[in-house]
């Protein structure tokens, strides 16, 4: 039987901001979210989740970009070209640890199909994973290089499946069931309204240390509900330590913005993970990624033309003074998001008969309304 899910602002949580319509990344015009979920047998408990930031008709067109490594325990390909460049004209693909080499395959293959005046001679795609080892039998071949582009193919806007899909079917949150969430916030800037949107793939957190709007509901939490944390494993294998799982935070945002701007948004998800209640596990791998879908024209890396001449490009983008309201979005809507996860994703048993149980929405409910009286 399904479990009653809901999102974060569904089940009361006092959360600050303005979202966009879809309090979702795909609020950015232009970004498009598709999923591809694998569930077979008793082991398989993974996919592949595909962010497209111009649509499958923008790949190829650059937007300003910016990443950033909170802890370096993880996977993120193709990020010593942003940091060159400062742009990024691909999708950014999301699956599990081992899984980064066929979806890198498969992003190369579906480029090479659908772009082909992309240049065509070389490509880095981004590729970045979390790990699902504990629901998911990580060493199979679930994941082939197709389900890159199948998910690339399902990508769509409007409103965004949150929970046990894509690559965020396998994982856990705060000791709890995670995978895939999203939020958004609107900014105003004098007469203009832009959304910054985040989308989170979350495998991370101790329970203990888990809050929730200010309320360090993880302490009620742990050792009540379900399994613990760290649950007894198979004979032969060691016990995963609290925490350790990593996090995958990607950050759109359709305001004028340099990469240098980018990679400063893309520093404070930091913040919005914090509010959430993490510390930074060492065996947490947390990798996050900005981008800008303004200026379309500009960053170009294409080879010269033979032709003598030698263009200029320019950017319009918000002074650095002004970045302010933009952190503040990245803020909140990353914590939301993760808490979106949360709020939404069921549970789930899987490899070696491993379970890990949902948030207790009934609990948390009781633990908030008790911090407010």
């Amino acid at each position: 039987m399904s479990e009653n899910r809901m999102r974060a602002r569904e089940l009361g949580i006092p959360l600050m901001g303005e979202p966009g319509p879809w309090n979702a990344i795909t609020d950015v015009p232009g970004v498009e979210v598709g999923y591809v979920t694998l569930v077979e047998g008793d082991d398989v408990r993974t996919g592949v989740t595909a962010l497209l930031p111009r649509g499958r008709d923008g790949v190829g067109t650059p937007c300003a970009a910016g990443w950033h490594s909170f802890n370096g325990n993880g996977e993120m390909t193709g990020t010593a070209w942003i940091e060159e460049s400062g742009s990024l004209a691909v999708p950014v693909v999301i699956t599990n640890t081992y899984a980064v080499g066929p979806v890198h395959r498969g992003v190369v293959e579906w480029v090479r199909a659908h772009c082909r005046g992309m240049a065509p001679e070389w490509l880095l795609p981004v590729v970045t994973e979390t790990w699902d080892g504990h629901l998911n039998d990580i060493h199979g071949p679930a994941v082939r290089s197709r389900h890159a582009a199948a998910a690339i193919e399902a990508a769509g806007s409007g409103p965004v499946e949150e929970g046990c899909v894509g690559g965020g079917t396998g994982m856990r949150c705060y000791g709890f069931k995670g995978g895939s969430g999203t939020a958004s916030r609107v900014v105003e800037y004098g007469e203009d309204r832009y959304t910054v949107g985040a989308f989170v793939q979350a495998n991370f957190g101790a329970r203990r240390e888990l809050v929730v709007a200010g309320v360090p509901v993880g302490r009620e939490l742990s050792g009540q509900v379900g399994a613990p944390d760290p649950e007894p494993t198979a004979d032969g294998e060691r016990p995963v330590p609290p925490g350790a799982g990593s996090v995958i935070v990607v950050v759109a945002t359709d305001a004028p913005l340099l990469p240098g701007q980018c990679k400063a948004l893309a520093r404070r998800v930091t913040l919005g993970l914090a509010r959430t209640g993490t510390t930074g596990s060492h065996f947490s791998g947390d990798l996050f990624l900005a981008f800008s879908t303004a200026n379309p024209s500009a960053l170009t890396s294409t080879f010269p033309e033979d032709d003598g001449s030698a263009p200029y490009e320019s950017m319009r983008f918000v002074p650095w003074g002004r970045m302010d309201p933009f952190y503040g979005a990245v803020v909140e809507s990353v914590e939301e998001a993760v808490l979106n996860v949360l709020t939404g994703a069921q549970s789930m048993t899987g490899r070696a008969g491993h379970h890990v149980p949902a948030l207790p929405l009934d609990r948390v409910t009781e633990l908030l309304t008790v911090r407010e009286r």
